[in-house]
This record gives structure tokens, sequence and C-alpha cells, in this order.
């Protein structure tokens, strides 16, 4: 029969047991998310080299906006990269319970996770409020710095080796790139006419040269093209 323990040693065996481990978790994430930044600088400095090669208009730069994010521009979108504060554990019906190294030892399903998010650079250059931007992956790093990515097309099926993957500069690279080119693979769409056939006075007004109308390319998880589920 397990012995009862009082509540201070409940708390004593909680505190060793989960918050120790998220303590790794978030230290993790926090190096991790340092590597990423210093990962886009040279991506973008490798990218804008190379493209001046061929057409000096097109921009590509990178900002650290924060400690916990950061932006790519290239030419007409911005992809953002945002690490959340907090440690997670995955819903008992998500997929992940089905790995070996998570069904082993539940202490590897406690997660980080850093975001990225696709806009349309102008809507950040003229202050477009009402335009959408779309999550297009989500980085999950555990206590092991193992890692596992869900995601559209190549970034859900490239990188989802939980047991094995260890988030390190190559695999931020690869990240990073395969981001790059699924944002870079789609188009922007015209708005529905119906969505925008009125305009008050005062938008016109305030905008002079651009409407606020909602714009957005057709990315993230509702790409209805992709003929799949949201993870």
């Amino acid at each position: 029969m397990t012995e009862k323990l009082t509540p201070e040693e409940l708390i004593e065996k909680l505190l060793k047991e989960k918050t120790s481990l998220q303590l790794d978790v978030r230290k993790n994430m926090a190096e991790s998310f340092v590597m990423m930044k210093e990962t886009l600088f040279e991506i973008a400095k490798s990218i804008s080299q190379n493209a001046a090669t061929f057409d000096k208009r097109i921009n590509v730069s990178y900002k650290e906006k924060s400690e916990f994010e950061a932006e790519l521009t290239i030419a007409e979108d911005l992809l953002v990269f945002y690490m959340q504060t907090n440690v997670y554990i995955f819903d008992q019906s998500h997929q992940v319970w089905q790995n070996s190294y998570v069904k082993n030892n539940e202490g590897n399903a406690y997660c980080g996770s850093i975001s990225i998010y696709n806009f349309l650079s102008d809507s950040f250059t003229y202050n477009r409020i009402n335009d959408a931007g779309y999550l297009i992956a989500r980085i999950f790093v555990n206590h092991e710095k193992h890692y596992f990515v869900e995601g559209k097309r190549q970034l859900g099926f490239l990188y989802n080796d939980f047991a094995n993957a260890v988030l390190d500069k190559k695999a931020i690279t690869e990240i990073i790139n395969s981001a790059i080119i699924y944002t870079l693979s789609f188009n922007l769409f015209v708005p529905p006419f119906d969505n925008i056939k009125e305009v008050s006075v005062s938008a016109m007004e305030e905008e002079t040269s651009r409407m606020q109308m909602q714009t957005g390319k057709r990315l993230g998880f509702r790409f209805s093209a992709d003929n799949d589920k949201v993870k």
C-alpha cells in the first residue's frame, strides 16, 4: 500500500518532479530562441546579399523586437517568431502521446513553444491594423532539447522525430528556410468584392490612398487547397 503523503511532502514532490523540469524546459527555450535570433540575422544577411546580385529593390531585413520576439522581412512578407514564456503539456488526445519517447516518460511531454506567424510587410509599414496574419508553424522543445514541429506541408512532416531530433543550429536553420520557402510559395489574393464594396467617409479621409480593408495571404491553417485538417 502506498504511503499517503502529507501536504508538505506532496508539495516537495511536485516541486522536484514538475517545477524543476519546467525550469529546465524554459532554460532550453531561452537558449534556443537566442540561437534562432542569431540564425535569423545570418540568413537575412545572406539572402539580402544574394538578392542584391539580381534585384536591388528586394528588401530583406531582420529586426529583434524583444527578448521574446523577432521579425524577418522578405520582400512583401514578414515572418514573426514569437517565444511563449509558459511551459505546456499536451492534451491526452494529442498524437505526441503515441510516441514511446513520451509513453515511457511523461516528463518528456512538457514543452515550451516558438510560434511562426506570417503577415504582409505592408500591414506593418502602413499600420493596417485590420490585416490578417496566420500561424504557419509551432516548434515544441522539451527539457532534453528534443523538438518537433506542427505546421503545414514541409513544416509538418519534415520535423517530427521527437524521440531523437535535437534543436541545434542546423535544425533551426532548416526550419527557418522551410518557413521562408513555404511563405514565398503563396501569393496575395484579391479580397472578395463584397468585403470591400462599402467604405466610410471617415475611413476614406483618414486612409487617403488606402482603404481600411482586411488583407491577407491564403496562408497558415486555412489553406483550403491543402485538403487536410488543422493540427
